[in-house]
Protein backbone atom coordinates (compact mmCIF):
# COMPACT_ATOMS: atom_id res chain seq x y z
CA UNK A 1 0.00 0.00 0.00
CA UNK A 2 1.37 3.58 -0.75
CA UNK A 3 -0.31 6.75 0.35
CA UNK A 4 -0.95 9.68 -1.86
CA UNK A 5 -2.60 13.19 -1.05
CA UNK A 6 -3.74 16.07 -2.83
CA UNK A 7 -6.19 19.13 -3.05
CA UNK A 8 -9.04 19.57 -4.71
CA UNK A 9 -12.67 20.89 -5.32
CA UNK A 10 -16.04 19.11 -5.87
CA UNK A 11 -19.90 19.56 -5.64
CA UNK A 12 -22.53 17.11 -5.10
CA UNK A 13 -25.50 17.81 -7.18
CA UNK A 14 -28.38 16.58 -4.94
CA UNK A 15 -27.11 16.62 -1.17
CA UNK A 16 -28.84 17.98 1.68
CA UNK A 17 -26.39 19.80 3.50
CA UNK A 18 -23.57 21.76 2.46
CA UNK A 19 -21.38 19.62 0.72
CA UNK A 20 -24.30 20.58 -2.26
CA UNK A 21 -21.83 24.23 -2.26
CA UNK A 22 -18.51 24.12 -4.35
CA UNK A 23 -16.09 23.27 -1.65
CA UNK A 24 -12.72 21.94 -1.10
CA UNK A 25 -10.61 18.93 0.51
CA UNK A 26 -7.30 17.99 1.37
CA UNK A 27 -7.50 14.35 0.23
CA UNK A 28 -5.68 11.05 0.70
CA UNK A 29 -5.97 8.25 -1.39
CA UNK A 30 -4.11 4.50 -0.13
CA UNK A 31 -3.48 2.41 -3.72
CA UNK A 32 -3.26 -1.43 -2.28
CA UNK A 33 -1.85 -3.57 -4.84
CA UNK A 34 -1.11 -7.61 -5.41
CA UNK A 35 0.44 -9.82 -7.99
CA UNK A 36 1.30 -13.26 -9.03
CA UNK A 37 4.95 -12.61 -8.54
CA UNK A 38 7.74 -10.73 -7.06
CA UNK A 39 11.13 -9.74 -8.56
CA UNK A 40 14.63 -10.51 -7.78
CA UNK A 41 14.41 -8.25 -4.74
CA UNK A 42 11.37 -9.79 -3.73
CA UNK A 43 8.80 -7.43 -4.82
CA UNK A 44 5.64 -7.07 -6.41
CA UNK A 45 5.99 -3.00 -7.51
CA UNK A 46 9.59 -0.96 -6.48
CA UNK A 47 7.27 1.65 -4.09
CA UNK A 48 8.90 4.39 -6.16
CA UNK A 49 7.45 3.18 -9.40
CA UNK A 50 4.10 3.54 -7.84
CA UNK A 51 4.74 6.86 -6.11
CA UNK A 52 5.98 7.89 -9.81
CA UNK A 53 2.33 6.66 -12.07
CA UNK A 54 0.02 7.46 -9.17
CA UNK A 55 1.18 11.12 -8.27
CA UNK A 56 1.98 11.66 -12.07
CA UNK A 57 -1.54 10.93 -13.10
CA UNK A 58 -2.99 12.74 -9.88
CA UNK A 59 -0.71 15.98 -10.67
CA UNK A 60 -2.11 15.97 -14.09
CA UNK A 61 -5.96 14.81 -13.45
CA UNK A 62 -6.88 15.93 -10.04
CA UNK A 63 -4.47 18.11 -7.69
CA UNK A 64 -5.95 21.54 -7.78
CA UNK A 65 -8.81 20.51 -9.81
CA UNK A 66 -12.25 21.04 -9.62
CA UNK A 67 -13.98 17.24 -9.81
CA UNK A 68 -17.25 17.35 -11.14
CA UNK A 69 -20.16 15.44 -12.51
CA UNK A 70 -20.08 15.67 -16.03
CA UNK A 71 -24.19 16.42 -15.94
CA UNK A 72 -23.22 18.77 -13.84
CA UNK A 73 -23.99 21.85 -16.34
CA UNK A 74 -24.37 25.07 -13.48
CA UNK A 75 -21.07 23.67 -11.39
CA UNK A 76 -19.32 23.08 -14.86
CA UNK A 77 -20.29 26.27 -16.36
CA UNK A 78 -18.87 28.27 -13.02
CA UNK A 79 -15.68 26.95 -12.75
CA UNK A 80 -15.19 27.43 -16.36
CA UNK A 81 -16.22 30.99 -15.96
CA UNK A 82 -12.83 31.20 -13.80
CA UNK A 83 -9.85 32.11 -16.31
CA UNK A 84 -7.47 30.28 -15.25
CA UNK A 85 -9.36 26.79 -14.16
CA UNK A 86 -9.00 22.95 -13.79
CA UNK A 87 -11.82 20.74 -14.57
CA UNK A 88 -11.83 16.58 -14.41
CA UNK A 89 -15.10 15.68 -15.68
CA UNK A 90 -16.49 12.56 -13.67
CA UNK A 91 -19.35 10.31 -15.41
CA UNK A 92 -21.02 10.13 -11.17
CA UNK A 93 -21.58 12.68 -9.28
CA UNK A 94 -17.91 12.85 -7.20
CA UNK A 95 -18.60 11.25 -3.69
CA UNK A 96 -15.65 9.69 -2.19
CA UNK A 97 -17.26 6.69 -3.17
CA UNK A 98 -17.74 7.26 -6.88
CA UNK A 99 -14.38 8.78 -6.94
CA UNK A 100 -12.84 5.91 -5.06
CA UNK A 101 -14.40 3.02 -7.68
CA UNK A 102 -13.37 5.14 -10.87
CA UNK A 103 -9.89 5.32 -9.22
CA UNK A 104 -9.77 1.56 -9.00
CA UNK A 105 -11.78 0.21 -12.05
CA UNK A 106 -10.59 3.07 -14.61
CA UNK A 107 -7.39 4.36 -13.61
CA UNK A 108 -5.79 2.20 -11.53
CA UNK A 109 -5.10 -0.77 -14.99
CA UNK A 110 -3.81 2.09 -16.72
CA UNK A 111 -1.55 3.21 -14.24
CA UNK A 112 0.01 -0.72 -13.50
CA UNK A 113 -0.27 -1.71 -17.15
CA UNK A 114 2.86 -4.14 -18.13
CA UNK A 115 3.71 -3.98 -14.35
CA UNK A 116 2.56 -7.34 -12.97
CA UNK A 117 0.84 -5.20 -10.25
CA UNK A 118 -2.56 -5.10 -9.54
CA UNK A 119 -4.79 -3.02 -7.49
CA UNK A 120 -7.61 -4.67 -5.44
CA UNK A 121 -8.18 -2.04 -2.97
CA UNK A 122 -8.49 2.37 -3.15
CA UNK A 123 -9.47 3.70 -0.18
CA UNK A 124 -10.15 7.84 -0.18
CA UNK A 125 -10.24 9.94 2.35
CA UNK A 126 -12.29 13.12 2.23
CA UNK A 127 -11.21 14.23 5.60
CA UNK A 128 -9.68 12.39 8.97
CA UNK A 129 -12.57 11.23 9.72
CA UNK A 130 -14.34 10.02 6.78
CA UNK A 131 -12.93 8.01 3.75
CA UNK A 132 -14.77 5.53 1.58
CA UNK A 133 -13.19 2.23 0.26
CA UNK A 134 -13.36 -0.19 -2.13
CA UNK A 135 -12.27 -3.33 -3.35
CA UNK A 136 -12.08 -5.97 -6.66
CA UNK A 137 -14.59 -8.37 -5.95
CA UNK A 138 -12.76 -11.39 -4.69
CA UNK A 139 -10.06 -9.79 -3.22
Amino acid sequence: MRRFTFCAGHRLVGHEGKCRNLHGHNYTLEVYLTGQEQDEIGRILDFKQLKLGVNGWIDTNWDHTFILWEKDDNGLAAIRSSEPHRIYELKNNPTAENMAVHFLEDICPQILEGTGATAYKVRLWESEETCAEVSIQGQ
